[in-house]
């Protein structure tokens, strides 16, 4: 029976936040990241945009049943800021993560919203 080692954020400390070096366990390796999963390439986008600086200031993340967002929310931290791991694992990782951890990243006015909001036909 395997684990699912990624199912839940682990908590990190302010010293990792501030000084991620060493992610360990905190990152999962490139053959556990699936290369599909449910709205791929939306979770790329918010990870690129999170990244770039670009995130709306008043995106708020709706964590899935059972996580904690603040938890959820400094693990992505830490890979997101680490010099670590090459800029595509980087990518790779913090978007499948957020796609675990989160239902959504949207703002109040509808303005940013991921997984995307696709208008019905």
């Amino acid at each position: 029976m395997s684990t699912d080692h990624y199912a839940r954020p682990r908590p990190v400390d302010d010293l990792m936040l501030q000084f991620p070096a060493g992610l360990g366990d905190l990152l999962p390796p490139m053959d556990a990241i699936p290369d599909d999963y449910p709205h791929r390439q939306d979770w790329l986008d918010f990870q690129g945009r999170w990244f770039a600086g670009v995130l709306p200031p008043n995106a708020e993340m709706e964590p899935a049943d059972g996580i904690d967002a603040t938890t959820a929310g400094r693990h992505l931290s830490a890979i997101q800021r680490s010099f670590e791991p090459k800029h595509e694992h980087k990518m790779a990782a913090v978007a499948w993560l957020a796609s675990r951890w989160f239902v959504r990243v949207s703002t109040s006015d509808g303005s940013y919203s991921c997984p995307s909001r696709k208008p019905a036909s």
